[in-house]
């Protein structure tokens, strides 16, 4: 798919000084918004920025590109932890 966005020229310019490859850092902006929100996976992030593992899980870290992460799911992870440990 292509997908095209308009910019007011003087908004185009300044990003593309301070970012260069607009449509590379387009691309990046709308992946991580992606994984943040679920709608893609660590490895749909991969390939679509053609990125190893470590270079995907890399992107995400510099970028904030957290999965949700609650109290509810520290207890879960918590509670698996303490069964697996006490077998």
């Amino acid at each position: 798919m292509h997908v095209a966005i308009d910019l007011p020229e003087e908004i185009a310019r300044q990003l593309t000084a301070a970012w260069g490859d607009m449509p590379r850092k387009t691309l990046e902006a709308v992946a991580v918004e992606g994984y943040r929100t679920g709608a893609l996976t660590r490895g749909q992030i991969g390939s679509l920025l053609g990125l190893s593992f470590w270079e995907t899980e890399a992107f995400l870290k510099e970028r904030q590109g957290y999965l949700p992460y609650g109290q509810s799911d520290l207890d879960q992870d918590r509670a698996d932890l303490d069964r697996a440990l006490s077998r």
